[in-house]
């Protein structure tokens, strides 16, 4: 399957690259892999919050993840 990757350290490097990623995902229906998340903050990687977005994004268009769990630095999101 092929999927965009995206680095999550650009920008601001925070969260609203995750969320960002997740909507324009579910809405074209493109798989992605994001990596490095929240790289540049304090504490790294998926906090509760982003996990509930990663989370709330695969009930909406029944998308398949890999990795995502807390504190992790990479997850793979496959649309539907």
């Amino acid at each position: 399957m092929t999927y965009l990757q995206l680095d999550g350290a650009q920008g601001e490097g925070g969260g609203q690259v995750l969320r960002t990623s997740l909507t324009l995902s579910v809405l074209t229906k493109q798989p992605i892999e994001i990596v490095n998340i929240r790289a540049k903050r304090k504490k790294p990687g998926l906090l509760r919050q982003h996990l509930t977005s990663v989370l709330a994004a695969q009930a909406i268009c029944g998308a398949t993840t890999e990795g995502g769990g807390a504190r992790c630095w990479a997850n793979t999101v496959y649309t539907r």
